[in-house]
């Protein structure tokens, strides 16, 4: 008899085979990058600077505590905060900046941060290719549960031996980077591992724990999220995934929602929920054409569902943000 478990394992090598034929990139993307700035590169003066560590109070003495405008990186970004009073906006959320938190920004994500006064912690940007050269793969960061590129995004809360942990590694990157030792680069990508672990093991979400399941878990989830990415404007409903998969609905259901705290349905809510708004909001198309482009085959079915998930229709949420 074939059990959860096996199908889980299985549907890699069944997904590396069928799933991925990408279909032309969406279009959405571009009148996006038209309407809001991003940065490209971890430097701005030095595209060969892969991996960047500033202290938060010498960006505020640089920038004379004047905000930068809502933006995008091509790039990770880790604010890590000891003390701060403000709000860090994070595509469309607002968190109110306090002490003993961890931000944890994606390439793509819509972010901007106001200060009330000077903030005390650290910033730290990384590129995919610093990752790449650093044998901290994809499919790590794929597997932990800190960014969340197309999701709410709340801060990581630490307690006090957490963050002194954390700023431990910090100097130390700091210390290698500012220094002419060999290998420091990769010493600062070690440190960085360590980092994302040690924030990892700090979420709250509960642990299976039985090893297997998790690792099946894991698998499963990985390769939902990288379908959803591939089909998220052809494919609404959790049964496209799960047949997909090889899988029941109710088991990705309950396998995604086991790890990430949402189940199936919720993820593919809110990927298209923040694709939706980012189009509201950053481009100039109609409530009809951005109906058409995420792949609703009515506007007013569209409209509904947008609705349900934000509390306002599309036409309200342009007008109150």
């Amino acid at each position: 008899m074939d059990t959860g478990n096996e199908r889980s394992v299985q549907l890699s090598k069944r997904a590396s085979l069928s799933l991925y034929s990408k279909p032309k990139p969406p279009t959405f993307v571009v009148h996006i990058m038209e309407a809001i700035k991003r940065y490209q590169h971890v430097h701005p003066e030095d595209d060969t600077i892969s991996f960047d560590i500033k202290r938060m109070e010498d960006i505020y003495e640089d920038t004379q505590g004047q905000a930068d405008e809502p933006h995008r990186h091509s790039y990770y970004t880790i604010v890590i905060i000891k003390d701060a009073k403000g709000v860090h906006r994070i595509d469309f959320n607002s968190f109110t900046l306090s002490s003993q938190q961890v931000y944890f920004i994606s390439p793509g994500q819509i972010h901007q941060i106001i200060e009330e006064k000077p903030s005390r912690g650290y910033a730290l940007t990384f590129s995919p290719q610093f990752m790449l050269e650093n044998g901290i793969e994809k499919c790590f960061i794929e597997d932990l549960h800190l960014f969340h590129p197309f999701e709410y995004s709340p801060p990581l809360e630490l307690t006090e031996e957490e963050l002194a942990d954390i700023v431990q590694l910090l100097e130390e990157m700091i210390e290698f980077i500012g220094s002419d030792k060999k290998f420091r680069y990769q010493a600062v990508g070690a440190l960085l591992k360590l980092l994302l672990i040690k924030c990892n093991n700090a979420c709250s979400l509960p642990q299976e724990d039985n090893t297997q399941t998790v690792q099946a878990a894991v698998s499963l989830l990985r390769n939902f999220k990288q379908l959803l990415d591939v089909k998220y404007q052809v494919w609404h409903k959790v049964h496209n995934y799960a047949s997909a998969l090889h899988i029941t609905p109710d088991y990705l259901n309950t396998s995604v929602k086991s790890l990430t705290g949402k189940s199936a349905k919720e993820h593919i809510q809110s990927r298209l929920t923040i694709a939706a708004k980012r189009l509201l909001l950053f481009s100039n198309l109609s409530a009809k054409s951005i109906a058409y482009e995420l792949g609703f085959s009515e506007p007013a079915n569209f409209s509904q569902f947008f609705k349900k998930c934000t509390g306002l229709s599309p036409s309200q949420f342009r007008q109150e943000i």
